[in-house]
């Protein structure tokens, strides 16, 4: 009898923090899985004015799953949720460039090329629904002849890759990358 009260007592605490962390509403929902932990070391700080920009190079093992360097962006905007910080729109840009260029192209190009829609296209919804930029170089686009036109509406073209993160470091952007 004591064994099941202690099991009983045992589950009903476990099951209480699971509750606690469950309870969290990701941002970038179902995308960017985190595992929130509000009593770790180096919580994000609520004070800065946090700018990165991620460049984005590889492409995903499969072309029908999500690029990780791209979901890495949703678990960093969900991590900085979970601590209540909300970085301003435009202040997260993701740069894409070299083998993960395809990740930006609209549904109709990406069946094109790979015979399935675009597992993307959803993520980069949602990082813009949450303010977040998906960039991709021209550059990239150029040297894998994919024409302007089959980048989804949602990526900003710019010049080139090395512009724009050393422009944004030079800024005073922190720079991840993949």
């Amino acid at each position: 009898m004591l064994k099941l009260i202690a099991i009983f007592a045992l589950l009903v605490t476990t099951g209480s923090k699971v509750t606690a962390q469950s309870s969290y509403n990701p941002v970038i929902a179902p995308f960017g899985r985190i595992a929130p932990a509000p009593d770790a070391a180096m919580q994000p700080d609520r004070a800065l004015d946090y700018r990165v920009v991620f460049s984005i190079t590889k492409a995903a093992a499969e072309p029908s799953e999500v690029n990780p360097g791209l979901d890495k962006v949703a678990r960093y905007l969900n991590l900085l949720a979970a601590a209540k910080v909300n970085p301003k729109r435009g202040n997260i840009i993701a740069i894409v460039h070299g083998p993960a260029t395809d990740l930006v192209l609209d549904h109709p190009a990406y069946r094109a090329k790979h015979g399935l829609e675009n597992p993307n296209i959803a993520l980069i919804e949602a990082l813009a629904r949450a303010g977040a930029q998906v960039h991709v170089c021209s550059q990239a686009l150029a040297g894998q002849k994919i024409p302007a036109g089959d980048v989804s509406p949602l990526v900003t073209i710019d010049l080139s890759a090395l512009t724009t993160l050393t422009t944004l470091q030079l800024k005073g952007w922190s720079v991840m990358t993949d």
